[in-house]
């Protein structure tokens, strides 16, 4: 069975057409221990790739391909990164992650990703820029969220081209109730939650200007 249903699928291509200018790899990280959406992750990224030929799936387990995996320090599962390059060595990572499935709204920004590494089209204001080209240490953000969220989605497509437009920044969809432990270390009650850096939160999905007023706390807290 199908998980993107055919009238979908036909407009996902026809975006797909549209937009898609280069090669992208969706990378996907399973495990054969307690990974109850690995398969859906694996189903829905095969799904995904049949409908262009820019796209292709890179399947891996972490315990049997660990030196494959290295690069991208998946530290739990279902994980996908979603990548430029053919996968012949010429692959470009843009720290642009999914931990477990981008299911219902988070499926608009799992193709968001996509577009935007196949594109190179990426929106950002001019302050936000040039905070981002400034940055001199890593900037990890994590925003929880849930399939039935629908402004989760803008929250993880601002903090993916965040990390779309700095390599020092990695940024990661959680789905919420996939992983309830790490949900319950960050005090995530209601959704969107972005997690700055261990340190700063946001609730809701705030506002480029916001976000950027966060990313600065995070980056120099002895400010605050």
């Amino acid at each position: 069975m199908s998980l993107i249903r055919p009238e979908d699928a036909k407009i996902v291509r026809e975006q797909f057409d549209a937009r898609l200018q280069r090669p992208v790899r969706l990378v996907v990280a399973t495990s054969q221990e307690d990974c109850m959406y690995c398969d859906d992750v694996v189903a829905l990224a095969t799904e995904l790739a049949e409908l262009s030929p820019h796209l292709n799936v890179d399947v891996y387990d972490v315990e049997t391909d660990a030196a494959a995996l290295a690069a991208y320090a998946f530290d739990k599962m279902p994980a996908l990164a979603i990548v430029a390059g053919t996968g012949a060595g010429a692959v470009t990572d843009y720290g642009i992650r999914f931990y477990g499935v981008p299911s219902g709204y988070e499926f608009m920004s799992l193709l968001d990703a996509i577009h935007t590494v196949g594109s190179d089209d990426v929106q950002l204001s001019a302050e936000t820029l040039k905070f981002l080209d400034s940055l001199e240490s890593d900037v990890h953000i994590q925003v929880f969220v849930t399939p039935t969220c629908p402004h989760c989605p803008r929250a993880v497509i601002l903090a993916h081209h965040l990390a779309y437009a700095s390599p020092r920044v990695t940024a990661d969809m959680v789905e919420a109730t996939e992983f309830p432990e790490l949900s319950a270390r960050y005090s995530v009650y209601g959704v969107p939650r972005t997690v700055i850096n261990e340190i700063v939160h946001q609730e809701g999905a705030a506002p480029e200007p916001m976000l950027l007023h966060k990313l600065r706390q995070a980056v120099n807290p002895s400010a605050n």
